[in-house]
């Protein structure tokens, strides 16, 4: 059985005021967990209390190994190379008034190069494009070697083949080096192709989480959303693509 690196128990969490009934989930070692809900209902908030950053309200959170964070989006007024970027990963590893050392050098390069970024190194972080900075953000977050990644719409702002590379590194980070990986996004097709299990935030301060196929019903779709989904399998080279299709009450011109 594998590890479990991320256990809320009986969590409820705001600000002032918890936003759902308490919340049960876990996340183990190698798993992808994608939540969804629509605007204004505290994903945000859930990732910033996972992380510590905003106090849970009740219940508990239990990470083992550490947590590598990547927000919605990162700006900066210094002209960061993009391995300085990186190298902040360290940060909670390098002691009061200390340098980063070589081994902590050693950690970012590794970090670029799982990626495929290292070319990049020594640009400025803002001359990236939109892809680009996210995979540096994510870089920045493995650079922690946490057991679990934390992510905030990694796709929000990209074009789809970013999109796409996003979530193909997404699965591929937790097959291949065990991490649990936990993200929060709007489409509902992007749970279905990366996420093994799906925290979904209904309205009056309900939820359900469980198995992604199960969890990302029509019924909670349209529950969730308050718009009628469709799930579609879309077959392409051999494999079956699901695919969730809104249906918006658009009137014909």
């Amino acid at each position: 059985m594998s590890a479990v690196t991320l256990s809320a128990r009986q969590l409820l969490y705001g600000h002032g005021e918890a936003l759902f009934a308490p919340l049960d989930f876990t996340c183990v070692a190698g798993e992808i967990c994608a939540v969804l809900g629509a605007n204004g209902r505290g994903k945000t908030s859930l990732l910033q209390t996972l992380i510590g950053t905003l106090p849970a309200l009740g219940g508990t959170v239990h990470c083992a190994g550490g947590i590598g964070f990547v927000p919605q989006d990162f700006a900066s007024a210094f002209a960061y190379r993009v391995f300085d970027i990186v190298l902040m990963g360290r940060a909670a590893h390098v002691g009061l008034l200390r340098m980063p050392d070589r081994r902590d050098e050693s950690i970012a390069r590794e970090a670029l190069e799982t990626l495929n970024i290292a070319p990049l190194a020594h640009r400025p972080f803002h001359s990236l494009s939109g892809g680009q900075r996210q995979l540096v953000l994510i870089a920045r977050a493995l650079a922690t070697r946490g057991c679990l990644l934390v992510l905030d719409e990694p796709t929000s702002a990209l074009d789809l083949f970013n999109q796409q590379a996003v979530l193909q590194l997404i699965r591929r980070l937790a097959r291949e080096q065990g991490i649990s990986i936990l993200f929060t996004t709007h489409d509902p097709s992007h749970a279905a192709l990366a996420a093994d299990n799906t925290l979904l935030l209904l309205p009056q301060r309900q939820w359900v989480f469980g198995a992604t196929g199960e969890v990302l019903s029509e019924q909670n779709l349209q529950q969730a959303y308050g718009v009628t989904v469709k799930q579609i399998n879309v077959a392409h080279q051999g494999r079956d693509y699901p695919v969730m299709a809104p249906l918006f009450d658009i009137p014909k011109r």
